[in-house]
């Protein structure tokens, strides 16, 4: 594959990406507290996240190592950051949730999967095919700069997880108001701290791909975002009134 027509499917599925943003402010994506009956099977959560997870560490390795030669050192630290978030994500993070019982729409985990098969080969095939970083790119402001928001950005999701889960008992299934850390700021710290993770990440690889991985992480989560303040305004009426819905003072 030549670079131009990679290039042309990523600004491609960036535009995909804008109408499924459009799409989720008005709908929200029926799992965890927006489920709703009618979106078919069902299957246990904790498997659908490891699926919908487990898939981009999958394809993303395979794609990278059908390189001709072998990755560089800076692309294994990049990769390295990829694949300890989702590791996380699709091993660590369902073993921890407390949610016996719940499900989610087989529909959702398909469409999931299918979405980081397309991000998972454009990051491994750019790695593997179109990287070329100076030898004194390790003391470049963009990798320096991109390393500290991709660490930041995760220790606020893994704090806010921390948080989430612990506000319930193993085998409850209710929500209560979470409180501590950047809750005190916002509803969704933990999409706040992802959204960051992913523009530190676009920002220390200034590549293509990761930009597009960037846009669709926030035509995701932003309206999941807006979701969740809407919802916990209307489901607890004490809700702190001066937290923001994701972005601290702004959004």
């Amino acid at each position: 594959m030549t670079f131009s027509l990679y290039s042309q499917l990523l600004w491609a599925w960036m535009a995909v990406a804008l109408a499924a943003f459009f799409y989720l402010l008005r709908r929200n994506a029926p799992y965890g507290r927006h489920i709703r009956p009618g979106w078919g099977p069902t299957l246990d959560n904790r498997l659908g996240w490891f699926l919908m997870e487990f898939t981009v560490v999958v394809v993303f390795l395979i794609t990278l190592m059908g390189g001709q030669s072998p990755a560089s050192a800076l692309v294994w630290v990049f990769s390295g950051c990829f694949l300890l978030h989702y590791l996380n994500r699709s091993l660590i993070f369902p073993l921890r949730l407390r949610t016996a019982g719940k499900r989610m729409p087989l529909a959702i985990v398909l469409s999931a999967v299918g979405f980081n098969l397309v991000n998972g080969f454009f990051l491994g095939y750019y790695f593997a095919h179109f990287a070329s970083y100076a030898p004194g790119y390790w003391t470049d402001i963009r990798f320096l700069s991109g390393q500290a928001l991709f660490w930041l950005g995760m220790g606020i999701n893994w704090q806010s997880d921390n948080i989430l889960i612990g506000l319930r008992r193993p085998g409850a299934t209710g929500y209560a108001i979470p409180r501590g850390g950047w809750f005190e700021r916002v509803s969704c710290p933990n999409l706040f701290g992802e959204i960051l993770e992913w523009a530190g990440f676009a920002l220390m690889t200034w590549s293509l791909p990761a930009l597009a991985f960037l846009v669709w992480t926030a035509a995701n989560l932003v309206p999941r975002a807006l979701a969740h303040h809407r919802w916990y305004r209307e489901t607890f009426p004490e809700y702190p009134v001066a937290r923001k819905a994701l972005v601290p003072f702004v959004l």
